[in-house]
């Protein structure tokens, strides 16, 4: 009789307990809105612009957490489409077998990838005058026909060309490559784990060359570059002389600037992508997608050295979440 009484209590308990708790579909609340964690991975181009957007996300959904890391784009392609990850980080365009696995790119800002060098190089002064062309870019990081930076020009040191690329499937090694006419796999010297490992070895190493997203580069205070590591300005003409129509490498909004009307060119210019899974609906991500599109949000990127969507922009990737929704 005792057990009895027992287990009808308990009945009545959980009853009790299901019919109090607030019923929770798809990180919406009717009593507390939105709630519940969001776990991103991916490019470190957009990891310090998610951790941004996350803050102010929970200022205003204080029940929402987020879990949020930086391994690559790679990690955030293939996070996403096995459910690791709600969003992927991704700074490169998708191959079209990520589509048909269900990727649903949704561009949220522009960036471009940089040439970089060593600000203490014995050439500097020359090498930011004249620039590298696309070409001269070929024969150190594909072909490997210039080795040394007097093959570059007569008029540099005798010394090896120390190249450094991604070791790690990145978004900026896959556009540095595009904009070479090759893919990442091509792309020759000594592989370095991540942006900011990358432009480490740059700063350390006087005759080195790689290349970096925007905000390893540049100072975001002081919107110069950062010490010991400058922009390679791009000879676009290839006739040996950066021009003023070239040149946009000294401030940052100059070269934002630049990006945003295409003086820069794209690649290595590029799009930045939130990836979701087509097969993983929930509200909560949904309205995250949505805050980031905001004027407001929108205004971050070119504080930290992004480029903003235009309205135009901004209304076909919202469209886009919308018909997901159906």
């Amino acid at each position: 009789m005792k057990r009895h009484k027992q287990l009808i209590y308990s009945i009545l308990s959980l009853f009790a307990t299901n019919s109090c708790a607030p019923k929770v579909e798809q990180g919406f609340d009717k009593e507390k809105g939105y709630m519940g964690t969001i776990s991103i991975s991916g490019a470190f181009a957009l990891y310090p612009l998610a951790v941004l957007w996350a803050e102010d996300f929970k200022k205003i959904h204080p029940h929402v957490r987020f879990n949020i890391s930086a391994g690559g784009a790679g990690k955030g392609i293939s996070d996403v489409l096995t459910n690791m990850v709600d969003i992927g980080l991704v700074s490169r365009d998708l191959h079209a077998i990520e589509i048909e696995r269900g990727a649903l790119p949704i561009v949220v800002a522009n960036d471009a990838v940089l040439g970089s060098l060593n600000s203490a190089h014995p050439n500097i002064d020359l090498l930011l005058a004249r620039g590298i062309s696309q070409e001269e870019l070929k024969g150190i990081f594909l072909t490997r026909t210039i080795k040394t930076w007097k093959q570059l020009d007569a008029r540099f040191v005798d010394e090896q060309i120390e190249v450094y690329v991604r070791s790690d499937a990145a978004g900026a090694a896959e556009t540095w490559a595009k904009y070479l006419g090759a893919s990442q796999e091509d792309l020759q010297g000594i592989g370095i784990f991540g942006d900011p490992g990358l432009a480490q070895a740059i700063k350390d190493h006087p005759l080195a060359i790689g290349f970096n997203n925007i905000n390893y580069i540049y100072d975001l205070k002081s919107k110069r570059p950062s010490e010991h590591i400058v922009p390679l300005p791009l000879d676009i003409n290839g006739n040996g002389s950066i021009e003023p129509a070239e040149s946009c490498y000294t401030h940052l909004d100059s070269l934002t600037r630049a990006v945003a009307t295409g003086k820069y060119p794209a690649p290595p210019a590029r799009e930045l992508m939130f990836v979701l899974n087509k097969q993983h609906t929930s509200k909560l991500l949904e309205e995250f997608v949505r805050f980031v599109m905001t004027e407001k949000q929108q205004a971050y990127l070119l504080e930290n050295g992004f480029v903003p969507l235009d309205k135009q922009k901004i209304e076909e990737e919202n469209n886009k979440i919308h018909a997901r929704e159906l």
